[in-house]
């Protein structure tokens, strides 16, 4: 088996949803409806225009709110209102679709599966064909999988970040923040991120939060 991940930008509604903010959108389907996750970080005007724009797209039934992220249960499944899906093209070449569709930074994000890498090139060129611009974000061979964890990647476990958390976990691990003993300080940290140390804090902590909760089950 043969996977890639296409990256397609201005690819409806959810994709520029996403342009320009941190907000993303993971969408499994079900025919009927659609199960929605949105994170967007500190950016609650980003996570408001998402769920506006879902609800004046397919309505919401339903929604589960935290301080990072949102859970969203819609009315009407997008595939009827938005004519940028590309299930015909994968059926078209017998490819399959790995759910969650993931949409971020005004693009969607489909990891597609295939028995043949040429129907992954051909699925690849119709969509070109047809004005989308796509982009191979990865490709690679399925020799094997695990039967608690099939196909499953490590992009997968790894949550969310806001482009400011990353940001200031990268200076904190570049810095040596992680060795023994410590090479820097969040004071340091902050000055090069140029932010208060309270706010460099905050954000670490809220990274490594959002990392310990997406790996620990796999440990």
């Amino acid at each position: 088996m043969y996977e890639a991940t296409f990256r397609i930008p201005d690819a409806g509604s959810y994709a520029a949803a996403t342009a320009g903010s941190d907000a993303r959108i993971e969408l499994w389907c079900n025919d009927h409806c659609d199960l929605l996750h949105v994170t967007a970080g500190d950016d609650s005007e980003a996570a408001a225009a998402v769920v506006a724009r879902v609800e004046e797209l397919v309505g919401v039934q339903d929604r589960l709110e935290t301080t990072d992220e949102l859970v969203v249960v819609t009315a009407d499944c997008l595939k009827s209102h938005d004519s940028s899906h590309v299930e015909t093209y994968l059926a078209r070449h017998g490819c399959l679709l790995l759910p969650p569709l993931r949409y971020a930074r005004g693009a969607k994000l489909c990891r597609v599966l295939a028995l043949d890498p040429a129907a992954l090139s051909a699925c690849y060129r119709d969509l070109v064909d047809d004005g989308y611009r796509v982009g191979v974000e990865s490709k690679r061979e399925i020799s094997a999988v695990r039967q608690d964890a099939p196909l499953l990647r490590l992009d997968d476990a790894l949550p969310t970040l806001t482009e400011r958390q990353r940001e200031v976990l990268t200076t904190a691990f570049d810095a040596g923040y992680y060795e023994i003993p410590r090479r820097t300080t969040t004071e340091e940290i902050a000055a090069v991120v140029g932010v208060e140390r309270r706010t460099a804090e905050e954000h670490l902590r809220r990274a490594e939060n959002k990392l310990l909760a997406g790996v620990i089950e796999y440990l």
